[in-house]
């Protein structure tokens, strides 16, 4: 018996699997190749969003653009206290705060719709082709799109008007009127982003077990039923983090729309901080001003991303970190 259990023994430890430990340069070395695709992205990240940190120095500094960041005075905060003085500043955080959640109620479920809509083709050619003219939109300038908005609904010549018109009504002052201005800035955002933005949400949907399908049709479950309990559940933690990662843009807001679909008689609505920045910090060069105004939005980003990413965990999602 004593024989027995030695043998026993003797194989069991024979028989267990050894670790092998590998330096992590070995691992490097074997997906080097992997590695040497990262040196683009990081390089990317290095030199266009940790370096120019270092200019927000500015925001603190009297700065001159002759003495530069390292001779400039030191001033403390008193370019946030000029900033948070003028009455223009809080029209600018309106303006970009209602514009961004406008956007954000409308132009956020617009890719989510379409790529319900677009899983639901069963013909692959005309899958393909709306998939092809609805991403088109996103590869335009939006110097291009500003000039096809005016050629469209442009108060004299406009192809829009020139229907209205010849229909018997009055024209509509879509780009000189406020109200219309805004319908025409959320309508021109969903056409540029929304078949762009379905690519997340059809990469999600492949995601999903195909038998959860075949099992609600056996249950009798028709298409709607199917996209309300099984696709979109599917998709729900895609969803909570993009919307984590857009309410995290709520106080940034592009330069390029309303700048280029903005004017003077819609001017309540189209002065945003990125217009501010651009005309307090290279127009009148109060590059301190700016930069405090651009310091400030990157702090209430972050302080929306970390309270929306801390309330989807709080309800069992999985946030972004």
């Amino acid at each position: 018996m004593e024989q027995s259990s030695t043998t026993t023994s003797s194989v069991t430890t024979s028989t267990k699997p050894q670790v092998v430990k590998r330096r992590p340069a070995t691992g490097i070395w074997k997906d080097h190749q992997l590695y040497f695709l990262l040196i683009l992205p990081i390089a990317y990240f290095i030199l266009f969003k940790y370096v120019p940190m270092y200019g927000a120095a500015i925001a603190f500094q009297d700065y001159s653009i002759f003495k530069g960041v390292t001779g400039s005075e030191w001033i403390g905060f008193e370019n946030f206290r000029e900033l948070f003085a003028m009455s223009q500043f809080y029209e600018v955080v309106r303006n970009t705060l209602l514009l961004n959640l406008l956007d954000l109620v409308f132009s956020f479920p617009a890719p989510i719709i379409l790529a319900l809509l677009l899983n639901e083709l069963r013909v692959m050619w005309f899958k393909k082709t709306a998939q092809t003219l609805l991403y088109l939109p996103h590869f335009l300038s939006w110097i291009i799109i500003g000039g096809l908005v005016y050629q469209m609904f442009s108060n004299n010549g406009g192809l829009v008007n020139n229907l209205i018109t010849s229909l018997g009504f009055d024209s509509v002052p879509f780009l000189t009127e406020k109200n219309h201005w805004l319908l025409v800035y959320l309508g021109t955002g969903i056409w540029q982003s929304a078949g762009w933005g379905t690519i997340i949400y059809l990469a999600a949907l492949t995601g999903i077990n195909k038998e959860l399908y075949e099992a609600s049709e056996v249950d009798g479950a028709g298409r709607l039923k199917k996209m309300w309990h099984i696709t979109l559940p599917g998709i729900r933690s895609t969803i909570v983090v993009m919307l984590i990662m857009q309410l995290g843009h709520i106080m940034t807001i592009g330069f390029e729309r309303p700048f280029v679909m903005g004017n003077d008689l819609v001017k309540d609505y189209s002065e945003v901080i990125s217009t501010f920045v651009y005309k307090a910090g290279l127009q009148s060069a109060q590059f301190s001003l700016a930069t405090a105004m651009g310091l400030f939005q990157a702090l209430v980003g972050l302080l929306f991303v970390v309270v929306s990413n801390a309330i989807a965990k709080k309800f069992g999602e999985q946030g972004i970190w």
